[in-house]
């Protein structure tokens, strides 16, 4: 079983990645094996899908904040865009 953990962010977003190493080294410590990859882009949504592809992952999994109303419409949501024009199997948690 092969697992990658991905983080897509918006270009302005990049220096962030320190989260994803302090995710990959919570992984490793429980012996679950991770690689990780970080890219920036102004469109995540699209990414994420074009790096899944790319690393032919069967699943997609991201967290979603849960907003709904004004809030969703303002804030947007990546993980909706992901489940809107992604073919591969997502998993979303909230």
């Amino acid at each position: 079983m092969r697992s990658v953990t991905a983080s897509a962010v918006p270009t302005s977003a990049a220096a962030r990645s320190p989260s994803v190493s302090a995710i990959a080294r919570a992984a490793r410590s429980k012996r679950v094996r991770c690689a990780t990859l970080t890219a920036a882009s102004d469109l995540p949504y699209q990414e994420i899908i074009a790096t899944a592809r790319r690393k032919k992952c069967d699943l997609i999994m991201m967290a979603s904040h849960g907003r709904r109303g004004l809030s969703a419409l303002m804030h947007g949501s990546e993980t909706r865009a992901v489940l809107t024009h992604s073919t591969i199997p997502t998993l979303v948690y909230r």
